[in-house]
């Protein structure tokens, strides 16, 4: 396969699956080649699923996850205490603001 500079910032999908077809690809700049990527040797990583990974789960056994929703809006809260805005007094201040401009 030919890339150009171009190709490599627009289509690098496709240059990496051309490595992966473990075929070289010649770099081109301004039409003349400038160097030759080469496929890594070695054995190819076998796709799982995600689940099967070491960190998926890493939080399954903390009690203060178990309703991800309100986990993240005790999250929010503090930030959102911060600047003196909670809940609809958020949407208030906002549409007050849009008024003044």
């Amino acid at each position: 396969m030919k890339a150009t500079i171009l190709d490599l910032r627009r289509r690098m999908g496709e240059v990496l699956k051309a490595l992966d077809r473990n075929e070289p690809v010649t770099i081109l700049y301004r039409g003349r080649p400038k160097g030759i990527l080469y496929p890594m040797p070695g054995p190819k990583r076998e796709e799982r699923p995600i689940t099967e990974e070491k960190i998926f789960g890493m939080w399954k056994d903390r009690e203060d996850m178990k309703d991800v929703a309100a986990y993240v809006r005790r999250l929010r809260q503090g930030r959102l205490r911060r600047f003196g805005l909670l809940g609809n007094e958020l949407a208030a201040n906002s549409s007050a603001r849009r008024r003044k401009d």
